[in-house]
């Protein structure tokens, strides 16, 4: 007896009422629905349901997708057995609203084929997950996760699946988390039909990116990253760019393991600033660097900062003169000053973000050398 076909699921819900909220969240909307026509397009999917609180649009919505809409009190774990048990589901591949953007119809089907044929769970990222394929069934057995980002993890500890992780590469690394996201992918042109429309619609500086990601393949330059930076990218970073690196590696995990939540996230690099200000880092990244990614939500938590997300997203943007929180606002002011070009954002442009500048840079790179390989 053929298993069944699991139903992608995807959890779209709205950011918030600022602008720039609104501007991230029509860019999740729109890559959800890429998404979804991705997995239906493999022919391995029964079907999809969109999960969102009433607050997005979802214009040219695919036939077979049904929209689950409810917005009252949210929890990620009860909201999502409540979606399974309504429609019936048997397989699941649920997808955060605006993860993995860069997934093609191949990749979602292998995802499908690894689940129903070869009974593993499936994820992105064991210890903070965007996307996770399960049995439904697996969702009784464990306590109801607060968050995606603990799902895949809790199915492995808590119910005793075998968990599968994917190939860390730009397409199951790179989500949509705010701003320096999007601007990444309008750089690149990454991103399925409806995103890279969305995105082409948008008036996003990205200067800053377009002086930084040239570097990434010079081996004369140096660029500094400071953030939460796991193993997969450090050797990212050391076999696939030409510039010299300088690291710091610092609170990975701090969400999923609650210490920004608890305060107790620490850096090296809130220490520094602690003792010199934000002015004299970014002197300092000057002087150690041609470039400089910095992650400033480890920052944040460092200094026990619980700033808005409107207001992370206006720093991401380079935006200082709105970012009414202190502290943020001398950061970025200072980053948009820097004799460098420093790229401002969260755990994203760490992995996914810097991957997608790198291999950009390089096709770049590659494409100014072919005509006067011609020529020669």
């Amino acid at each position: 007896m053929a298993l069944p076909r699991p139903a992608l699921v995807v959890f779209l819900g709205g950011l918030g009422d600022s602008p720039v909220e609104e501007m991230v969240a029509g860019a999740c909307a729109a890559a959800a629905l890429d998404a979804v026509r991705a997995a239906l397009a493999s022919g391995r999917f029964q079907g999809a349901v969109l999960v969102t609180d009433g607050r997005i649009d979802l214009p040219d919505r695919p036939a077979g997708v049904a929209v689950d809409v409810d917005a009252g009190p949210f929890h990620f774990g009860c909201r999502l057995a409540e979606t399974i048990g309504r429609h019936g589901l048997e397989q699941v591949v649920y997808l955060g609203g605006g993860s993995l953007p860069l997934l093609g119809a191949d990749e979602f089907g292998r995802i499908a084929d690894a689940l129903v044929e070869d009974g593993v769970a499936v994820t992105n990222n064991y210890f903070s997950s965007d996307m996770v394929a399960f049995p439904a069934g697996a969702l009784a057995r464990i306590g109801p996760p607060d968050s995606d980002n603990r799902l895949a993890r809790a199915l492995s500890e808590e119910a005793g699946l075998t968990v599968r992780s994917l190939p860390r590469t730009v397409a199951t690394q790179l989500d949509i988390d705010g701003p320096t996201d999007l601007a990444v992918l309008a750089l690149t042109g990454e991103g399925g039909p409806r995103l890279r429309e969305y995105l082409a619609a948008l008036e996003l500086d990205l200067g800053r990116y377009q002086r930084a990601f040239p570097l990434l393949t010079d081996r004369r330059a140096q660029v500094t990253v400071a953030g939460r930076v796991g193993s997969h990218a450090w050797q990212y970073l050391e076999g696939e760019t030409a510039c010299r690196v300088r690291l710091f590696a610092e609170e990975r995990g701090m969400e999923a393991d609650g210490r920004a939540e608890e305060g107790k996230a620490r850096s090296l690099l809130g220490f520094f600033v602690e003792q010199v200000g934000p002015q004299r880092l970014m002197d300092s990244l000057a002087e150690l660097g041609d470039a400089a990614f910095i992650d400033t939500r480890v920052l944040l938590a460092h200094f026990r900062i619980e700033a808005a997300r409107a207001v992370r997203f206006l720093s991401d943007l380079g935006r200082w003169q709105e970012v009414r929180e202190p502290f943020l606002r001398d950061l970025t002011r200072a980053a948009l000053q820097a004799p460098i070009p420093v790229l401002l954002g969260g755990h994203s442009l760490m992995s996914g973000g810097l991957m997608a500048l790198n291999e950009f840079a390089w096709r770049e790179r590659d494409r100014e050398i072919e005509p006067r390989g011609r020529t020669g």
